[in-house]
């Protein structure tokens, strides 16, 4: 006769990732805060979060013209790394936690917590970019890749913008792999009620915009590679002091 599950030794190992999505939603909200955080009220801070939205769906064209690639390509500006507002996605998060350890796979809720993570750290560096803007934009509201570049390498931190894309690649690839393990799809289609009745439909909603995009694209590991490969030779050329690091894509 199989034996049945330890409900102590699932709790425990449960724990360290319940654990790790407490801390990342404190620091969301504490990072998020004005009163906090003061940096939140920067006038550069809109003004990047549109530039960088349009660099990012500049590097994304040719994904955006690829009928297979483009629903994931739309996923990742829209719900991954964009200028987006995720707050109300991770309070979702913080109130259905105890739940979704009951009946998601850790493997989807660890890909969750790597998607707040790159949330959290994208809104890091974005802060410390705006204060360099505020510095040197003299005034100046509008950004372009020239100054861009130059706030880029005067906020620096190298290795936390290199841990920024392994996130980014942390995503795609845990989504691409939990939104297919057995049993997923059917408990998105039956949680969907509940998560609208509950307020939890921006939690419900990116995880069924994922299934739906990366269910379309097949395998992938190439399509995140690519990405990957892609920005971080943005970022070495922008570090680098290349005049033209976004290759002649925007101005």
């Amino acid at each position: 006769m199989p034996s049945r599950p330890n409900p102590v030794r699932r709790r425990s190992h449960d724990r360290p990732l319940r654990e790790r999505l407490d801390r990342l939603l404190r620091e969301h909200q504490a990072l998020h805060d004005p009163a906090v955080e003061p940096r939140n009220r920067l006038p550069w801070l809109p003004e990047l979060r549109r530039w960088q939205t349009r660099r990012l769906e500049a590097s994304f064209d040719r994904f955006l013209r690829d009928p297979r690639r483009r629903p994931a390509a739309q996923f990742f500006l829209t719900d991954v790394y964009n200028e987006r507002d995720f707050a109300q996605r991770d309070a979702d998060i913080a109130r259905v936690l105890p739940m979704m350890q009951r009946l998601l796979p850790e493997h989807l809720l660890a890909t969750v917590a790597d998607a707040i993570e790159l949330g959290l750290l994208t809104h890091a560096l974005d802060l410390r970019m705006a204060h360099v803007l505020q510095r040197i934009g003299g005034s100046r509201r509008r950004l372009d890749a020239a100054l861009y570049a130059r706030a880029y390498r005067l906020a620096g931190l190298p290795r936390l913008r290199g841990y920024q894309i392994d996130l980014i690649a942390r995503v795609g690839l845990g989504l691409g792999h939990a939104l297919r393990l057995p049993g997923v799809s059917m408990l998105l289609r039956l949680s969907r009620g509940p998560a609208r009745a509950a307020g939890l439909s921006q939690l419900q909603g990116f995880l069924e915009r994922g299934f739906e995009a990366f269910g379309r694209l097949g395998d992938a590991r190439h399509f995140i590679e690519e990405i990957e490969q892609d920005e971080r030779d943005i970022a070495h050329r922008l570090f680098a002091g290349d005049p033209d690091p976004f290759d002649g894509l925007i101005e």
